[in-house]
């Protein structure tokens, strides 16, 4: 049988964002261990088990037990190629080592815009969470962030905002 040639997509060679916290860091680690140990070793018994039936060409649950085990082995290549390029960002400020007057990945902000304030959090593009106000240095907010001072007035899409705070 033969495999179709697909295209790639559209971001197929975007490089991940190397920025991440140090629970990140060790929750991608305990995943690879996961992955290393457990998963792969039973994918592979699995593969090793549906290939004794033979005939493979009419064998589904081989191909699905193939699928499975590739599947992971490609989870474990995006793992150890993200822990490899990985840098850490120190967030909190008892743990930031550079301390400075603009705004710089791993700070919290404060912004107002329209006489509403919000804080956020700027960190990397892997740890984004808008439902706890976690926002990418990459963002266009994040973006426009980075390197201001408080005081200063961004222009984000057509709104004006003020940077308050940087913690």
């Amino acid at each position: 049988m033969r495999t179709p040639i697909r295209k790639p997509g559209k971001y197929t060679w975007v490089k991940t964002d190397p920025y991440i916290t140090k629970e990140k860091y060790n929750k991608l680690k305990n995943s690879l261990t996961r992955l290393l140990k457990i998963e792969r070793p039973l994918a592979i018994t699995d593969v090793k088990e549906q290939a004794a039936f033979g005939d493979f060409s009419e064998n589904a649950a081989y191909s699905i037990a193939k699928s499975n085990l590739r599947s992971i082995n490609n989870r474990i290549l995006k793992i150890e190629d993200h822990l490899k390029n990985a840098i850490i960002i120190n967030v909190g400020t008892e743990q930031c080592s550079v301390r400075s007057d603009t705004v710089q990945i791993g700070n919290t902000v404060t912004i107002e815009s329209n006489s509403k304030t919000k804080t956020y959090q700027i960190l990397g593009s892997a740890e984004v969470d808008i439902a706890k106000n976690i926002i990418s240095h990459n963002s266009p907010l994040g973006a426009s962030l980075m390197g201001k001072r408080v005081g200063e007035i961004i222009r984000v899409k057509d709104k004006e905002i003020k940077l308050i705070a940087i913690n």
